[in-house]
């Protein structure tokens, strides 16, 4: 089997580790490393969990860096404090943090030395990003040759037909827009400069995600499987949430992608997207008519959600 190389960068959430745990389930992947922007986290014990997690699934030789990347908008602390939690969890507690660090391998270092080796083995990499974009946008930017190592990005963010999730319980009533998604308003800039620069990209915004809920039946059936190493890593870590109903498989529906489980979704709408970049609606990411747009992939709704969650349940019995 031909397996994809794949650079996955996240924000260390709890349903980042969560996707983690299935992209490594996967035959047809090659992870070839893992970068953390400090967007939905807190950085210091976001590396020390994410190298506990590196050590949990043996996957300590697979490059594990932090990016220099900085945003426009803050996450809000409650968030960023879940990789805090995430750390704690009984699973990864005969786990040590790494005594080297910090400093931290430097993402940025990491990824242009990933692109270049694809380019000279003209075998280009699969960008998963579940968090904000600016660590990829930044890389290619400043280097435009890398682009020829980019196969294609898969993107969860954004709401195209759905409402976004800027909360006004947890950030001041007057920027809550309605339309704008976290991983998207922590950069708006740098969404845009990716709508520039690449076209078709598939995006996960929370048109589909919203159907990705952690339900009652999914926990269930997850612990009804915990003697399974992996599902009761994903058990332990979705029950740190199981007092926010807000709370979604965002990261792990983008993820479940890269399966090849055509199945599971709808195909997607090809349409040219644009991001507001100022004033109140900043973040809002939305269909435009702009001729020079790029079409990008959205995907809006799942063909069979029992699929999606079935698959995942049955990848975690190991």
């Amino acid at each position: 089997m031909k397996r994809t190389p794949v650079i996955f960068n996240h924000s260390a959430a709890i349903d980042d580790f969560v996707a983690t745990a299935v992209l490594l389930t996967m035959p047809n992947i090659d992870l070839k490393g893992i970068v953390v922007t400090n967007a939905d986290c807190i950085p210091d014990p976001a590396m020390d969990t994410s190298w506990r997690v590196s050590q949990f699934f043996g996957i300590e030789n697979i490059p594990l860096t932090l990016s220099d990347a900085r945003g426009w908008n803050s996450f809000p602390w409650e968030y960023r404090a879940d990789c805090v939690n995430m750390g704690t969890i009984d699973i990864l507690k005969p786990y040590s943090s790494n005594p080297l660090w910090p400093p931290y391998p430097s993402g940025e270092a990491m990824v242009t030395d990933l692109l270049v080796q694809a380019i000279n083995a003209k075998d280009p990499a699969t960008i998963l990003c579940t968090g904000p974009i600016t660590t990829i946008t930044n890389i290619v930017a400043n280097n435009p040759i890398l682009l020829d190592g980019i196969n294609e990005i898969i993107w969860m963010g954004g709401a195209i037909d759905v409402p976004g999730n800027l909360d006004p319980k947890t950030i001041p009533p007057q920027i809550a827009n309605k339309h704008a998604e976290w991983n998207a308003y922590w950069d708006p800039s740098a969404v845009s400069v990716m709508f520039r620069l690449f076209e078709k990209v598939r995006i996960f915004p929370l048109d589909i995600t919203d159907q990705a809920k952690i339900t009652p039946e999914f926990k269930a059936q997850l612990k009804a499987q915990m003697e399974y190493p992996y599902s009761a890593f994903v058990y332990q870590a979705y029950e740190l949430v199981k007092d926010q109903p807000f709370y979604e498989m965002w990261n792990t529906c983008a993820t479940v992608f890269l399966s090849g489980r055509t199945d599971i979704y709808e195909a997607p709408e090809l349409t040219p997207l644009e991001i507001v970049l100022s004033g109140f609606e900043q973040g809002w990411i939305r269909r435009t008519d702009n001729p020079m747009a790029h079409e990008q992939f959205v995907y809006h709704n799942f063909s069979n959600s029992d699929n999606f969650y079935n698959y995942v349940l049955e990848q975690l019995k190991r």
